[in-house]
């Protein structure tokens, strides 16, 4: 599947022609397949290189050092988990992947223990930064696209929930695998965005409208980006939060890839825009605030039963 390719090297010129191509660019993927792939959002290649670097790293250490900056709860949401302790889609067996989980890095106890390095921490600290002035570009783009003040969305989005994840799928063998098993389960994501840097191996795949699985293809330095639930809501089902899901690798190459999900802080009220109200469509969701959401989700991929 190809998905739009938007080109942001003209964003923030003051041309208000260049900002409404830009909005109705965005307003179009994420209407019709919600994902899109971005170019020229201002993160630098050579440090995009050193993180995957440092997750490549990272993950080729021993169990018995991964183990030791071990994820705790899903309140806290940081730290390495490793093969098969997360359920993305709870119906189904545990995913193939590990993980190295960071909320809230700019704030994060400088002294926690899980940190595998000073260097580590501070390059994901700088990262982390340019990912999230990346993000409230997009944000401003959405904003002008549905009719809100410019900073409707970044006025929500100072980093509280906002994760970094590094994701390692390695090579497996055949009878490795059980029945339905996947690198990453059947899932949406939970809150505004996800920004998603991947390697060539591939392994993405998106469910388009007709209920089928299809690849997405991979565009060498673009950053794939999807809405999420969050979203989903506030524009009462304009963007969709669409499901995705990433293969298991069976015989080929390990897969590297780092998201950052864009979340809101855990206090954002969480309520239809009026812009996306009409009298043929009266909104569809009730307010609910992010935290309350971003919680049951991630609870419910780590063995916990939703709250009716």
């Amino acid at each position: 599947m190809k998905v739009p390719v938007i080109d942001f090297d003209q964003y923030g010129t003051g041309d208000p022609g260049i900002q409404a191509a830009l909005s109705a660019e965005v307003d179009s993927a994420l209407s019709r397949i919600g994902f899109m792939s971005l170019t020229n959002l201002g993160i630098e290649p050579e440090l995009l290189r050193r993180v995957f670097a440092a997750s490549e790293e990272f993950f080729h250490s021993d169990l018995t050092t991964k183990s030791a900056y071990a994820y705790r709860s899903a309140s806290e949401n940081f730290g390495y988990q490793g093969l098969c302790e997360e359920h993305l889609d709870p119906l189904k067996p545990a995913d193939l992947k590990e993980t190295f989980t960071m909320r809230n890095v700019v704030h994060h106890a400088l002294d926690d223990d899980r940190w595998p390095s000073l260097e580590f921490r501070d390059l994901m600290q700088t990262f982390y930064r340019a990912c999230i002035d990346g993000a409230h570009k997009v944000q401003r783009v959405l904003a002008d696209a549905l009719g809100v003040d410019p900073d409707f969305f970044v006025q929500y989005h100072n980093g509280e929930n906002i994760t970094l994840r590094l994701l390692y799928y390695p090579d497996t063998c055949a009878d490795e695998v059980a029945d339905t098993q996947l690198g990453a389960g059947e899932h949406t994501d939970y809150g505004l965005l996800t920004l998603l840097f991947q390697d060539d191996v591939g392994g993405l795949e998106v469910r388009d409208a007709d209920e089928q699985w299809q690849a997405v293809d991979y565009v060498e330095s673009a950053i794939i980006v999807n809405s999420g639930d969050l979203l989903e809501r506030w524009t009462n089902g304009r963007y969709r939060s669409t499901w995705h899901r990433v293969k298991p690798k069976i015989g080929q190459h390990e897969r590297f890839s780092i998201a950052i999900f864009v979340d809101p802080d855990s206090a954002t009220p969480v309520s239809v825009l009026d812009s996306c109200i009409t009298t043929d469509k009266p909104a569809m969701y009730d307010p609910v605030t992010a935290g309350e959401h971003l919680q049951q989700k991630i609870l419910a991929t780590h063995g916990a039963k939703p709250s009716n």
